[in-house]
């Protein structure tokens, strides 16, 4: 798959997450097999961008191309312009959000709600793609509701202003997270455009990577919720689609130390009060379903130094290893 000069060397991606694909998050996706990983959306709001979290969420210092920024809003000038300021802080792809389905980005009709003014979301591909020297993408629903799957449309029109690929969610905007993604109408997106079209929803294993791509014709999957205390999805579905076969999981030990880099290069990234604060809802997805698992977290919850932190995790996990080599 290629998007402008980039090849995306992995057919699977990263879907962007608020408050979850930080650059030490995409950075360890990347490693253990993602092709492309987006960032956390950006918004089109000048006035935010001096905060710290928008500062967190344009810094691509390190980062391993290429390097993809959402931005997010409703107006065609002010989405110009905030993709061109991100642009010029190292953004090499500028993806538009019109899939977040959250309450308080539909109601600024923002999201996943601009699918239900076509004309608008056309005046925003015009204005973004011409705003930029880099490739623009976009991220879309199938529609606004079971009624309205809009998608083939919204697509055509995106292809048409230049926009270079589109990641589509399974499901509608009035659908949220809720029911199954269907996948039906990602197959129609893709065989009414040109561009890359990337698979998004409900994607949980690498059995399910192939069943979609070979319902839909996708060019690649995108991974969201999935990913959560499991990065090693994206090169157990890039081995399971290469070789047919099912790699065995993360060891114990492997799953420690990954868990214990992650951590690291959170406190680095954030500093010590946020890191640690950000730091717990990763390890509770790490130790989730693990013996114990609700007890530790208790308790790691409620410690505030990143020291203790980093000893409680590694004791929890040394403790599963030692059990699991005394039961071998």
């Amino acid at each position: 798959m290629r998007i402008g000069p980039y090849t995306i060397a992995n057919p699977t991606v990263l879907a962007p997450m608020a408050g979850i694909t930080d650059r030490p998050f995409r950075q360890l996706c990347k490693r253990l097999g993602a092709g492309m990983a987006v960032s956390e959306m950006v918004t089109a709001n000048s006035l935010l961008w001096g905060s710290r979290k928008t500062l967190n969420r344009t810094n691509h210092e390190g980062e391993q191309e290429p390097r993809v920024v959402q931005i997010a809003g409703s107006d065609p000038a002010l989405l110009a312009e905030a993709a061109r300021y991100n642009a010029d802080r190292g953004a090499q792809i500028i993806d538009i959000n019109l899939g977040c389905p959250a309450r308080k980005v539909c109601n600024v009709m923002a999201g996943s709600a601009l699918l239900k003014d076509e004309a608008l979301v056309g005046r925003i591909f015009d204005a973004v793609v011409a705003a930029v020297e880099v490739p623009v993408t976009a991220k879309i629903r199938t529609g606004w509701d079971t009624s309205n799957r809009n998608g083939v449309h919204i697509a055509r029109i995106a292809q048409s202003a230049g926009i270079q690929a589109l990641a589509v969610h399974g499901r509608t905007r009035a659908c949220g997270f809720r029911g199954s993604a269907e996948y039906d109408t990602i197959a129609a997106i893709k065989e009414s455009v040109a561009i890359p079209v990337i698979a998004n929803g409900d994607i949980t294993t690498p059995q399910k990577a192939r069943q979609v791509l070979e319902r839909t014709g996708a060019d690649a999957v995108m991974i969201g919720r999935a990913a959560q205390g499991n990065p090693w999805i994206f090169r157990e579905i890039n081995h399971y689609l290469t070789t047919g076969e099912l790699l065995a999981p993360p060891s114990l030990p492997e799953i420690r130390d990954t868990l214990l880099e992650h951590l690291q290069a959170i406190y680095e990234f954030y500093g010590e009060y946020t890191g640690v604060r950000m730091a717990r809802k990763h390890i509770c997805w790490y130790s989730k379903f693990r013996p114990h698992g609700a007890a530790f977290r208790q308790e790691v919850n409620r410690l505030e130094s990143s020291v203790r932190q980093l000893e409680a995790t590694r004791n929890f996990f040394d403790r599963l290893i030692t059990k699991e080599e005394l039961a071998a």
